[in-house]
């Protein structure tokens, strides 16, 4: 949908002469579109707590609900004075714009990118007993055993429309394969079918399957990322087989459109400065989470294109939402 920002010559003022010191000045908010405790939530407030020295008090807000959209829309509304930015995901800014009928934002026109945060990996596992007796130990093993045995095999996902089914999806179209999807009511659940082994594979996020890849029980053929991932050494990508496979989850910064060149400038600056941190690295690592620090230019440009590979990838699985 299309949006209009009409701005008072009073307001239009106001923002132009918002100056770098004025946002130290004042609170700022960090929208999170997503319920508190989550990886995305920790992240924000690590950040928040990061900026305290060169922007001020930043608060974290959750608006959690719509797969994201309501947290969104209300950082799109937002006046563009640089004081309420927010977290855009794969879902938000990637996925939902072609999942939902209805979306109460623009993602390509709402928003003025600030700087990417971070990138999670997505993981093909199998059961390990399972790749065992069938004798799978890496994705090329699936691949044959799936072209030999058609309609065997079968995934796991957290629903419809979710990084596991997209994911999926890709793989079975890149592949020349096909697996049956079947859709469970969130990741968790997911995968403890893949562990009672009600199911072949998963694409599961690396952060949710690294405990039982460590224990032995899950067996890690591939990561999403288009190169390896330091976050799970020894692992190759699909891309090694599958060339162009890329579907891992991010999230970064935006704030609302119309926000003065002058304003997204600092906050970049703030906020690259704080993902560059030893310390803020650290502690991104302990949730498997890899910094990506951008330009906005370069941020806005990885939406575009992330959104022209969901718009396909959802239109071959069919999946929507209301």
């Amino acid at each position: 949908m299309k949006r209009r920002i009409l701005l008072s010559g009073a307001a239009l003022a106001a923002g132009l002469a918002l100056s770098p010191p004025v946002l130290a000045q004042q609170p700022m908010r960090i929208v999170v579109p997503y319920g508190a405790g989550g990886p995305i939530d920790v992240t924000a407030r690590i950040l928040a707590e990061a900026v305290r020295d060169s922007l001020g008090t930043v608060i974290v807000e959750n608006k959690p609900g719509a797969g994201g959209n309501i947290g969104a829309d209300m950082v799109a509304r937002a006046a563009p004075d640089g004081l309420t930015i927010g977290i855009s995901a794969t879902a938000t800014h990637a996925v939902n714009p072609w999942l939902y009928s209805r979306m109460p934002f623009d993602a390509a026109k709402d928003f003025a990118a600030v700087t990417q945060m971070v990138r999670v990996p997505n993981v093909l596992v199998m059961n390990a007993e399972a790749a065992q007796r069938l004798g799978i130990r890496n994705v090329a093993d699936l691949v044959r055993y799936a072209k030999a045995n058609p309609a065997k095999l079968n995934y796991g996902s957290g629903g419809n429309g979710s990084a596991g089914h997209l994911a999926g999806e890709m793989f079975k179209q890149r592949a020349g394969i096909f697996a049956v999807h079947i859709p469970y009511n969130g990741g968790n659940p997911a995968q403890l079918a893949l562990l009672s082994g009600q199911v072949d594979f998963n694409f599961d996020n690396l952060a949710t399957a690294a405990p039982n890849i460590r224990a032995g029980k899950l067996k890690a053929l591939a990561v999403t990322t288009a190169e390896s991932s330091p976050m799970l050494p020894g692992v190759p990508p699909v891309a090694s087989l599958l060339p162009g496979f890329a579907i891992d989850t991010w999230w970064g910064l935006v704030a609302p459109a119309g926000t003065p060149r002058a304003v997204i400038d600092r906050l970049n600056q703030a906020y690259v400065a704080a993902l560059r941190n030893p310390d803020t690295q650290q502690r991104f690592a302990a949730l498997l989470a890899e910094p990506v620090p951008t330009s906005p230019e370069q941020f806005d440009a990885f939406m575009k294109a992330e959104r022209d590979k969901y718009q396909a990838v959802v239109k071959a699985t069919g999946a929507r939402v209301d």
